[in-house]
């Protein structure tokens, strides 16, 4: 081969490399490493697409009740242990209707742009306050979920019905621990 030739592709091949390395950083920035689901930002981006496409989806915030005493009793790898079981069990309740994400700490949120087509919500509390078997111990796990059907909104967003799923959180926190609120 010419070694014209192979001096001009040297360049390209070297940004191909760069392009593909890049591409796999911007993915894996948009994914939680401990759990799998999407971070903030790349949630946020997709979550603003699928409610402009389906106005009656369903956002979900979901918290962990008492997460630090976990982790303080049984250990940080405990307490991850608990975050990934809950966000395997919130990404199955939302199937391929929606995506999941890990906001950050224990907080969860979530899209479901077909809220019909989910096992309902008792199904949703239940799978999340499952107890969770870990490291020779049987682990309460407990969460409070706030939910917004954003076709109750006067103005569909997603930073509206974030906050109206943010309220009905803390309202199912005041009313005790398993509660979920719309």
């Amino acid at each position: 081969m010419d070694t014209h030739v192979i001096a001009a592709a040297l360049p390209t091949l070297g940004w191909a490399v760069h392009g593909g390395l890049l591409v796999r950083r911007l993915a894996t920035a948009r994914r939680d490493p401990l759990t799998g689901l999407h971070t903030r930002a790349g949630w946020t981006t997709r979550a603003e697409h699928l409610l402009a496409k389906h106005p009656g989806a369903l956002v979900l915030l979901v918290d962990l009740d008492d997460f630090k005493a976990t982790n303080d009793t049984h250990g940080h790898a405990t307490g991850d242990a608990v975050l990934t079981a809950t966000a395997r069990r919130l990404s199955t309740w939302v199937g391929r209707y929606g995506i999941a994400a890990r906001l950050g700490g224990d907080e969860f949120a979530a899209i479901v742009t077909d809220p019909g087509r989910t096992p309902g919500h008792q199904a949703l509390q239940h799978a999340l306050n499952r107890p969770l078997d870990y490291g020779g111990h049987t682990l309460p796990v407990s969460a409070s979920v706030g939910c917004c059907h954003c076709s109750n909104l006067p103005v569909r967003t997603l930073t509206d019905a974030l906050a109206t799923a943010d309220a009905a959180m803390y309202a199912a926190k005041g009313h005790g621990r398993r509660n979920t609120h719309h």
